[in-house]
């Protein structure tokens, strides 16, 4: 136990978090861990039983068991939550992807080199500060405006000698 809180405590942010998690557990594991923080935190502001079980879809039983553990010994729960409220929420947009390994962001994260260049600009995009993210975006829209110039060229000589070819089976 204590190697593994050792381990936890040497991650430096919540995506190596995610990783070391999604190695460790199974997806359905990391999810319900996920849904007890929650209703540990939905407890703690208040929100009643049937609140927590409709936002999370849960069963009463485990809302009771995470309120027992909250009340009996939830020193961890309020640390995290405290914790989690001085940062802030981010929102994710979809949880369940993070640990779905037929998702398509988990598939692009498995076959990189498939996908390397799309990956190399979505990290220099998260890792660049505001100026570089426009100059970024405008190469991009350069970029996609080239591709299509060169699209429409290609189909216009194709339709324009696709008439020869006819021409001289006849």
């Amino acid at each position: 136990m204590i190697y593994l809180c050792e381990a936890l405590a040497s991650l430096k942010n919540s995506k190596e978090a995610a990783k070391l998690l999604s190695d460790l557990l199974s997806p359905q594991e990391c999810q319900m861990i996920a849904k007890r923080l929650r209703i540990a935190k939905l407890l703690v502001e208040g929100k009643s039983y049937e609140d927590i079980k409709t936002a999370l879809r849960v069963s009463y039983s485990t809302i009771a068991r995470v309120n027992t553990w909250l009340n009996l010994s939830g020193e961890g729960y309020k640390i995290v939550i405290k914790r989690m409220g001085e940062r802030g929420e981010r929102k994710i947009e979809d949880p369940q992807d993070l640990y779905d390994p037929l998702s398509w962001r988990n598939i692009k994260r498995r076959y990189t080199l498939y996908f390397w260049p799309q990956l190399l600009i979505e990290e220099l995009f998260r890792e660049s500060d505001r100026r570089h993210q426009k100059k970024l975006i405008k190469i991009l829209q350069r970029m996609e405006t080239k591709s299509r110039t060169l699209k429409d060229i290609s189909k216009d000589i194709y339709d324009s000698y696709k008439h020869f070819g006819r021409k001289n089976q006849v």
